[in-house]
């Protein structure tokens, strides 16, 4: 029995994590092409943090929440009926912190027996990610060498990962403190700068031999995008995915000139499109967590009503892992 109302939070404007309100709204009604899916566990992202607080503008007011996992309960015009009862998960879609969420039925990928929706839920942004970044936007060749900042974070650890699949010889991992850099050795960092201690440019030299790195995989933007141009050797390329310590606004074309470097700002939006992308990238994620080659390190799971303080947690970068929360 579906109900008419359903907790859902809902921003009225941008700012920080204070505008999260939790509110009871009418359950969305899926259209043509749309599935209702009860919503079990959503995954927490700073790409949510970025739309709540307007550094990426878009309709107000919404329900955020960009991933999620749960099952479907009603179909739209042109969803067969037999995905009803079909556990799903989704990423790149608002609306999963939330009881019930309208996803397009596309976007919506099964569930493999065996995986827990706090896991579907937490693998897929990140997840795939992690994916593109490492299969499509550079794609690691064996012996390469590669710097992934953030890297005890959930993306971060997931890149470490990838990086060691694709046969990546040396992988180095920037972060704050010795506890995270534990982590990152555990998930394939052949080397650890504590940026907090040492200077991560000189660092990443010094390990190359003066060489620099293949690729930067940086989520981190203003404090880290400038010096890890000089850590590139030459053709290397710059993957700026993020902005947690603020936005990169200007690229010099001379510092590029430099080493005829390679810069790039993508996005999952193009790199998980349904019909190809989406069921590579998820297929391969999942395929990997389920054999054990692909570990994920859900970091705090939190249950729905505390979906504001997972975000000033996830903004403190005192947090490792992927968080999550769960619904109902």
């Amino acid at each position: 029995m579906i109900p008419t109302h359903h907790q859902a939070f809902h921003v009225t404007r941008y700012g920080g994590p204070e505008v999260l309100e939790l509110k009871t709204l009418p359950v969305p009604q899926p259209g043509a092409g749309e599935a209702l899916v009860r919503v079990c566990a959503a995954g927490v992202n700073f790409v949510d943090n970025y739309q709540r607080s307007g550094l990426y503008p878009g309709e107000i007011p919404f329900v955020p929440g960009n991933e999620g996992a749960g099952e479907i309960v009603a179909a739209g015009a042109d969803v067969p009926s037999t995905r009803i009862g079909q556990r799903v998960a989704w990423a790149s879609v608002r609306g999963s912190f939330a009881e019930y969420a309208v996803v397009p039925a596309a976007r919506l990928v099964p569930v493999p027996a065996g995986l827990d929706d706090i896991h579907a839920a937490a693998a897929m942004l990140q997840g795939m990610t992690a994916h593109y970044l490492t299969h499509s936007t550079y794609p690691i060749q064996p012996g390469d060498s590669v710097l992934i900042h953030a890297a005890a974070g959930g993306t971060g650890l997931l890149l470490l990962q990838m990086a060691r699949l694709r046969g990546a010889k040396t992988i180095i991992g920037t972060v704050s403190t010795a506890e995270k850099a534990k982590l990152a050795r555990e998930a394939g960092a052949t080397d650890v700068i504590l940026y907090t201690q040492s200077d991560f440019e000189a660092e990443t030299k010094r390990i190359t031999g003066g060489a620099g790195v293949h690729a930067i995989y940086d989520s981190v933007g203003a404090t880290t995008f400038e010096k890890g141009l000089e850590c590139l050797r030459p053709r290397g390329t710059m993957a700026l995915f993020g902005a947690s310590s603020g936005p990169v606004d200007k690229v010099s074309v001379k510092a590029l000139n430099k080493g005829s470097y390679f810069f790039t700002r993508p996005t999952l939006h193009h790199h998980g499109e349904p019909g190809g992308d989406l069921e590579w990238r998820s297929g391969d994620v999942f395929r990997w967590i389920a054999s054990g080659e692909l570990q994920l390190r859900i970091g705090h799971i939190y249950p729905l009503a505390e979906a504001a303080q997972a975000q000033r947690d996830q903004e403190s970068r005192g947090t490792t892992g992927k968080l999550v929360l769960t619904v109902g």
